[in-house]
């Protein structure tokens, strides 16, 4: 039970730790741009090249 002493603080501490970490995220706007990152995480950045040009799988032999 004496742990009791160093652990309930500590746990209200963490607690409180991340509560603020969340509050400056908020204010910092960290949560504005929701949908952007979501479409920048799918956007192709190069585009895709004819089926003609693509590498060929090589054989392991010089050409």
């Amino acid at each position: 039970m004496e742990v009791l002493v160093f652990l309930v603080p500590l746990a209200l501490g963490l607690g409180l730790v991340g509560l603020i970490g969340f509050l400056w995220s908020l204010k910092s706007g960290q949560y504005d741009d929701l949908e952007g990152a979501a479409l920048r995480a799918i956007a192709d950045d190069e585009p895709a090249l004819p089926p003609a040009l693509e590498a060929k799988p090589s054989t392991g032999r010089p050409a």
